[in-house]
């Protein structure tokens, strides 16, 4: 029904699950969770295209298409078709999971010869399959919660964010194009992606939970702004473009590889649980179960959404897509868990996606600019990850392991020549983590006896 739904047992929420806002107010939360997941949502795309120097309309195309999957995924979610969907406000965004994978094999495919068409089939045609990888986990997910641990999750999820720290800092001294004119470093990018990183972490310590929540909009466009002035954006690319952006499967035709599917399928596999605990989060703040039947089945239809919508994605032409964390903090900072709102962010994305002029647009932000806040974004992310490996405390069995998966994970990421000789999962830094953590999580016996290196002290009783 609709009104001012609060539910019994959750004072907090102004709108339940089940509640439909009136139009105003559930547009006005829908442009909230916008402003929290625009930005993570669109990066991805324009940072592989920068990295792999695609064309500007190629890079266009994938972020115009990463808002028109995540629409098409959010509705999806929300709504819960038969199996498939949460049934819950689970808002669907690219995954970063993938982008240093994406960068690691397109990079090895433009080395061997391979131009960009063909470069970019690949790696979506084995995102395409690989999707589906992700479907049939939706059914082995009692059984694969046993292998990966929280301790698991946490060292695969900070070995994302440590990898893309990289990327970040490179966009931070002008970007991958800037490295070849010499400018790499200059005191220009440096000062306009610094700029960039203050207006953030300005907007961060305020007190006002919207005004944190834009902080990195806001640091965007005033950086944009000033880079306008100061000569570093090229509006060359929004000549002549259509009115509509008309989405074509597999535009880019498409092709498979063997030794990429190896290495996206376990990204898949490993980011699966990434999504359980997004989607836990959410029946926590949506005052939903988070055990028993119902639980266990929005999770099974939220994780076979993402498979599908991956495969959706892919076949447009965007990256592998997953459930988001971010759109869980805007749930407890306005009180509306409603699903419906999904509804309103979804015809909005799939909206801005079909107008080319706005993912062009995004290709004129200078690369310092995204570095400024991508710095800050991806060492949140590696805190994300830390913050989930020491959930339930971390015993000397949790240590060794993830010690040992991190040093592993970081020494390929440094020296990606030292397993050049062993199948290629363990030449990215991130499967070479995750697989070491698997294994580790397996073979290692418990002991209850163990004393705790750390505890969660937020979790203690006074």
């Amino acid at each position: 029904m609709a009104g001012m739904g609060k539910q019994a047992g959750s004072p907090d929420l102004v709108y339940g699950l089940e509640d439909k806002p009136p139009f105003m107010n559930a547009l006005l939360s829908a442009v909230t969770h916008l402003l929290a997941i625009f930005v993570p949502m669109i990066t991805p795309a324009l940072i592989v295209g920068g990295a792999l120097n695609l064309p500007v309309e190629m890079t266009a195309y994938l972020v115009s298409m990463a808002m028109v999957a995540s629409g098409i995924g959010t509705y999806l979610q929300v709504n819960r078709f038969g199996m498939v969907g949460s049934g819950m406000l689970s808002i669907q965004s690219v995954n970063f999971s993938f982008v240093t994978v994406m960068i690691a094999l397109g990079t090895g495919m433009k080395e061997g010869g391979m131009d960009e068409n063909a470069m970019i089939s690949t790696l979506l045609g084995v995102s395409f399959v690989g999707a589906f990888l992700i479907c049939f986990s939706a059914f082995l997910l009692p059984y694969l919660k046993k292998v990966i641990t929280p301790t698991v999750s946490g060292v695969v999820v900070m070995l994302i964010g440590l990898s893309l720290i990289h990327v970040g800092i490179t966009d931070f001294g002008g970007g991958f194009a800037a490295k070849g004119g010499g400018t790499f470093g200059s005191v220009e990018n440096l000062g306009l992606a610094s700029l960039v990183l203050v207006i953030v972490l300005l907007f961060n310590c305020m007190k006002n939970p919207l005004l944190r929540m834009s902080g990195i909009a806001v640091g965007l466009i005033a950086g944009y702004v000033v880079a306008l002035f100061m000569g570093k954006v090229d509006f060359s690319a929004l000549q002549n473009l259509p009115v509509i952006t008309v989405p074509v499967p597999f535009k880019y035709g498409f092709a498979f590889d063997w030794h990429a599917f190896l290495v996206a399928g376990a990204i898949y596999l490993l980011s699966v649980f990434e999504a359980v605990g997004d989607l836990t989060a959410t029946a926590m703040v949506s005052d939903c179960p988070i055990e028993g039947g119902e639980y266990t089945g929005r999770l099974k239809g939220g994780v076979m959404a993402d498979g599908l919508v991956s495969v959706i994605a892919t076949a447009l032409g965007s990256l592998p897509l997953t459930t988001f964390a971010q759109n869980n903090g805007v749930i407890q900072m306005t009180g509306v868990a409603s699903r419906h709102v999904g509804k309103y962010i979804a015809v909005i994305l799939v909206l801005l996606g079909l107008f080319p002029v706005i993912g062009r647009a995004f290709t004129t932000i200078p690369s310092p600019v995204l570095g400024g806040a991508m710095v800050l974004m991806f060492g949140l992310i590696t805190i994300a990850g830390v913050r989930i490996l020491v959930s339930n405390g971390i015993r000397r069995r949790e240590a060794v392991i993830a010690a040992t998966s991190v040093g592993l994970g970081l020494g390929v990421a440094f020296e990606p020549e030292v397993f050049k000789n062993l199948p290629v999962l363990f030449q990215n830094s991130i499967s070479a983590g995750g697989i070491a953590a698997v294994v580790l999580n397996l073979i290692l016996p418990e002991d209850k006896t163990d004393e705790t290196v750390y505890v969660d002290t937020d979790n203690l009783e006074h």
